[in-house]
């Protein structure tokens, strides 16, 4: 039987509804108030910044309300001593795309054949062989659905979360909600390695910033979403630095596009084995893998999960690794 696509989800936490979606030693008092006042002053600077008061999330509400999210329900989670301002997404995201920006025509090339050897290690090669025999029947049947084959499918989940071992620690309602509030460049330029922004590229990054803004408030929007049709708590969705979530490490997007009920339980739980592998495939399906590809092809589709040359490389070396594996240690 098909499995059913894009359900609910349910991740590890709180099953209660949320409702989001709409439908000085002397006695001289002078000398020991001011030198008070002015240590709270300086902590308050110092501090400050790390929990934004509910004012600075008011823009974010303020777009959340208009697309027909709940203002109380908003408001009640912004309020929550788990909310952070995390300045760092954003100034990471463009601090990489600043990078990748300025890397010469030698840097391009080398990209093209790097591969990260690490996983090709024996022993880590020895243990997704092993976990490829361990969840050889559910793989046989992704393999039929979907057409992509199992050491694809192992490639990919042990780069991403070591074959489900790590799906990151990170409060996802906290950096996506703080990359959408930093659409203006000038919010994380602070936060930013000084010697990576010049006049030449200041408007690519004012440009970037404010795009990649715009694709955490549609990711945020999709993560509320998710937590409310399964009555999660939003704020105890783990996930990776930037907002992916799962064994599979999808954003939260994806789950409504490419998400699969495989074990037909009535909600796509990305941390459930059987979800999450066939998910993986369904989403390589959907970017254009077929059956019989050469290797250019499947190398466009698997950047297409992860846009990272050196990424793609590096699951068609695992993949063929497996294969020698499975040839020689049935």
């Amino acid at each position: 039987m098909t499995p059913r696509l894009s359900a609910a989800i349910t991740v590890p936490g709180s099953r209660s509804g949320t409702g989001i979606v709409s439908q000085g030693v002397r006695k001289d008092p002078g000398r020991i108030v001011f030198p008070f006042i002015f240590a709270i002053i300086f902590l308050f600077l110092l501090f400050g910044s790390v929990r934004p008061a509910a004012a600075d999330w008011k823009p974010l509400v303020e777009r959340l309300t208009a697309d027909g999210f709940n203002r109380q329900t908003l408001e009640a989670l912004f309020d929550r001593p788990e909310v952070r301002f995390e300045p760092d997404a954003m100034a990471d995201k463009i601090q990489a795309l600043l990078r990748s920006r300025s890397e010469s025509p030698d840097d391009i090339a080398r990209l093209k054949t790097t591969i990260r050897r690490g996983y090709l290690s024996n022993r880590v090669i020895a243990r997704a062989h092993s976990y490829t025999l361990e969840n050889r029947v559910i793989l046989e049947e992704v393999h039929t659905l979907y057409g992509v084959p199992k050491e694809i499918i192992v490639s990919i989940l042990l780069i991403e979360t070591h074959l489900g071992r790590n799906t990151g620690n990170r409060r996802v309602f906290n950096r996506l909600a703080s990359m959408a509030l930093s659409t203006d460049l000038e919010t994380v330029r602070p936060h930013m390695s000084g010697s990576l922004l010049t006049p030449e590229n200041w408007e690519f990054a004012r440009r970037r910033c404010r795009e990649k803004g715009d694709w955490a408030y549609n990711e945020f929007r999709a993560l509320l979403r998710l937590a409310d049709l399964d009555g999660l708590d939003p704020l105890e969705i783990r996930g990776s630095i930037y907002g992916a979530i799962g064994l599979c490490q999808f954003m939260p997007s994806n789950v409504f596009s490419y998400g699969v009920d495989a074990d037909r339980d009535g909600r796509i739980n990305l941390f459930a084995k059987t979800d999450a592998l066939h998910s993986i495939a369904n989403y390589l399906r959907g970017h254009g893998w077929r059956p019989g590809m050469d290797r250019d092809g499947e190398h466009r589709v698997i950047f297409g999960y992860n846009h990272s040359t050196v990424y793609a490389n590096t699951v068609l070396a695992i993949a063929e690794k497996l294969k020698d594996r499975s040839r020689t240690r049935p």
